[in-house]
């Protein structure tokens, strides 16, 4: 029988170490901190054009936004 496939390690695709995993060292692990750190995992958003969540906007007798 063949033997079951170990993870691979997300940053160099090499199988896992087990005091590391998911990684397979402590360079891979440190490669990945750094890029958490530095932002390079983003979602990217997408903007809307709506105001508030709260609600729409409140104006005085006055006519001045009294939200501020």
């Amino acid at each position: 029988m063949r033997e079951p496939r170990r993870p691979s390690c997300p940053i160099c695709s090499r199988p896992t170490a087990a005091e590391h995993r998911p990684f397979c060292s402590a360079r891979c692990r440190q490669v990945d901190l750094g890029r958490w750190l530095g932002e390079a995992y983003r979602i990217p958003a997408v903007e809307t054009d709506e105001t508030d969540e709260d609600g729409p906007e409140t104006e005085d007798e006055d006519g001045r936004d009294s939200s501020c």
